[in-house]
């Protein structure tokens, strides 16, 4: 558990970071089934209330440690390579932009272990690939999807040869969105997370009254004269946000 408050602190820790590409890495080998067994399988409690409120409020901390990168106004890009298995899978649904290479495979594993998925695959997945049989299919059978099959569906969006490629692009990937306003990507994510879960008219009414406040920045006028002046967004200077 300790490692999880510790990654779940990280997460928080990144809207600190202003306009940086360069946190390039956070390593997430899973939930680690010792970790699990000791916390989910042994819950404490005098009766079967007291056990159920604890095993809970248990798995909600699992689920906030991979919430928290939703909730990190800043755009998050996932690298994946090689193998993307259980909680693997949940981070990557919570991550905004998702890049893997070749050799990468995923696998919603829990089935297999006895548990229904619960720290955000089954929430997320649906709304990341869309095919609600797809996803039936990877939950209920633990199957494997290779990397082919993870871009058809809309899983990833880019493929890479190798990891070096795959590095080489998510950085520049990264250094392309921190080069434009903070307001304007920052902005852009919250509202494509909220239109997520709402209707149409909710996500408008939101974006309207977000707007009629965030247009009154100085990052409009900035922009807009360095596309008058044919120059990249990069060669402005913004105010950390």
């Amino acid at each position: 558990m300790s490692s999880l408050q510790t990654q779940t602190a990280e997460w928080w820790w990144f809207p600190e970071q202003g306009r940086s590409s360069q946190l390039s890495c956070v390593n997430c080998p899973g939930i680690d089934l010792m970790d699990m067994a000791a916390d989910i399988l042994q819950p404490q409690g005098d009766d079967t209330a007291r056990i159920s409120w604890n095993l809970r409020r248990k798995i909600a901390m699992y689920q906030e440690t991979f919430s928290v990168i939703e909730k990190c106004p800043k755009p998050v890009v996932v690298a994946v390579h090689g193998a993307c298995i259980g909680g693997g899978v949940d981070l990557i649904t919570a991550c905004d932009i998702r890049l893997c290479t070749q050799d990468a495979w995923f696998q919603v594993k829990e089935v297999d272990i006895g548990l229904a998925a619960d720290v955000g695959t089954l929430q997320r997945l649906p709304k990341v690939i869309g095919s609600r049989s797809l996803v039936n299919d990877l939950a209920l059978t633990a199957r494997k999807m290779y990397a082919d099959e993870a871009k058809s569906s809309g899983l990833v969006s880019r493929l890479f040869a190798d990891k070096e490629a795959m590095m080489s692009g998510a950085l520049e990937m990264a250094g392309e969105i921190a080069g434009r306003s903070p307001v304007a990507v920052q902005g852009t994510k919250i509202n494509l997370v909220y239109a997520r879960d709402h209707s149409v008219a909710e996500g408008l009414d939101y974006m309207a009254t977000w707007n009629m406040s965030m247009l009154q920045t100085d990052d409009l006028i900035k922009s807009a004269q360095a596309a008058l002046e044919k120059k990249s967004p990069k060669t402005i200077t913004f105010s950390k946000l």
